[in-house]
């Protein structure tokens, strides 16, 4: 039985995980903005109202596509800093990197590729899709009974060790209460403080956005970093670090348009980002799917679905924990490959299998971790050591992190599918004058030497991020994501 309306029209759509977001999209085109304009209004929104699944200084992974176009992807995961060496991280005595605190931030991609993409493919000025973040930041906005709870559960990390995030979400000393009215003043002031630089520069839409993201890299807030980043501050090890970013870092870092990996199901093209994620791992499913001679509408048992499904899915995964990464060459045509899908879809048997079984593409050794992550414990609460997926939150909260997701299409065929994320408000201190904090997207790289996601300065952490698109006759016809970390390729197999 369906549980959410189906909605049709010929003016435009713009879904998000939450209704203020959708409704700064939706003002968005009904203002005349397209797709884009609609897609950046609606992501800035996000970083507002729900701060306990994404932010300013997080990451994301986008694709979008005009209306005859085929799907573009736009990285805006950024990089490990360049004092991010496997060295520095082994002399403080971690064997792991730390899933909270200054010590976990990667180079912050989001917002800079949500002004990137503004630039390049958008209509609307900074100050047209700037206005409802402001306003949500500067009057407040119903806080949510999951962020309440995501405070809640860091409330006494935030009293203890991180003071500037007391005094952003513990306003009064106080846990602000579900469907209570909450505020932040400082992000409302960071965002003007970007439009005012960005109106400083001029007339001129692309001139205003190339000023702003001058701010955000160069300027204020790349100091505002540099400044706060030195101070130790308790992380999910246990003890208190330094971070290694610098404004340097933000300076020498911008978003990247790369061409998507795809795969075809049926009379379907499926575009997914590049192996640096964990996109791919979709389409090697689909593959396995269609080696084993299943196709889009085709009628298959319940049990036997759920079977089969489940079996491809655990092959694909460990392929991703083998071979993706962006710290060394993924094989990723071979992994794609009709024969490569042929022999690993031979694997799928009557019986569940237990094992992590990745694959040799081309008879080459899989690359796996030496040691991994204990399995989940949930007597205790969550810290990064007890998953490999998406990050968590310290050993002092009590809840892990989430994601957002936007899909917006307009009335021309513009398309946008974003997935941001990362930047949580529990995952590290808030950065004083900002009212943000950075991502912890660099606890997904490794300390040993010699792995696709070994820790190497100015090379991608591997994102579970992962929006789709998909095209007929090379026509983009479904703009499609979810959040839920690993989950996020085994809900769109589904789907």
């Amino acid at each position: 039985m369906a549980t959410r309306p189906e909605l049709r029209g010929s003016f435009g759509m713009v879904s998000s995980t939450h209704y203020l977001a959708t409704a700064a999209g939706m003002a968005a085109l009904e203002s005349g903005g397209n797709a884009v304009d609609a897609a950046v209004a609606t992501g800035f929104a996000l970083q507002v109202v729900e701060p306990h699944l994404n932010g300013p200084g997080g990451d994301m992974t986008l694709l979008f596509a005009g209306p005859q176009g085929p799907p573009t992807v736009l990285c805006g995961q950024g990089p490990a800093p360049a004092g991010a060496t496997m060295d520095h991280y082994l002399g403080l005595g971690l064997d792991l990197i730390p899933g909270s605190g200054p010590l976990a931030a990667a180079v912050p991609g989001s917002t800079a590729a949500w002004l990137t993409l503004l630039r390049d493919h958008g209509t609307a000025t900074l100050r047209q899709v700037l206005d409802h973040a402001i306003g949500h930041a500067a009057r407040g906005i119903p806080v949510l009974p999951s962020i309440h709870r995501v405070i809640a559960g860091v409330r006494q990390l935030f009293e203890g060790q991180w003071p500037t995030s007391a005094e952003v979400y513990l306003p009064g000393g106080t846990t602000p209460q579900a469907w209570e009215w909450f505020s932040n003043p400082a992000l409302a002031a960071t965002y003007r403080r970007l439009l005012d630089e960005a109106e400083r520069a001029g007339p001129g839409r692309e001139r205003q956005i190339d000023a702003a993201l001058r701010a955000w890299s160069q300027g204020f807030v790349a100091e505002a970093i540099d400044a706060f980043a030195p101070t130790p501050l308790m992380d999910s090890s246990g003890a208190a670090h330094p971070g290694v970013i610098t404004g340097g870092d933000l300076a020498g870092w911008t978003p990247s348009y790369e061409p998507p990996v795809t795969a075809g199901f049926g009379d379907w093209t499926v575009a997914k980002s590049g192996p640096w994620g964990q996109g791919p791992v979709l389409l090697q499913q689909l593959r396995l799917l269609s080696a084993l001679g299943w196709a889009p509408g085709d009628r298959i048992d319940e049990v036997d679905r759920v079977h089969v499904i489940t079996e491809v899915a655990k092959l694909a995964f460990a392929d991703r924990e083998a071979w993706y990464g962006d710290s060394a060459p993924v094989p990723m045509e071979r992994l794609l490959s009709d024969r490569y899908a042929a022999a690993r879809a031979a694997l799928v048997g009557e019986s569940a299998s237990l094992e992590l079984r990745p694959g040799s593409p081309a008879g080459m050794p899989p690359r796996l971790a030496t040691s991994y992550p204990r399995p989940r414990d949930t007597t205790r609460a969550p810290d990064v050591n007890t998953s490999i997926g998406e990050p968590t939150v310290s050993r002092a909260g009590s809840s892990s992190g989430d994601t957002c997701h936007v899909s917006v299409v307009d009335r021309h065929g513009n398309t946008v599918a974003a997935t941001p994320s990362g930047g949580w408000l529990q995952s590290s201190p808030v950065i004083p004058g900002l009212g943000f904090c950075l991502g912890s997207r660099l606890q997904m790289m490794s300390l040993e030497p010699g792995l696709p996601t070994s820790l190497i300065p100015g090379r991608r952490p591997r994102t579970t991020l992962s929006p789709s698109m998909a095209t007929r006759a090379g026509v983009v016809e479904l703009a499609f994501g979810t959040p839920g970390g690993d989950q996020q390729d085994q809900w769109q197999l589904g789907f």
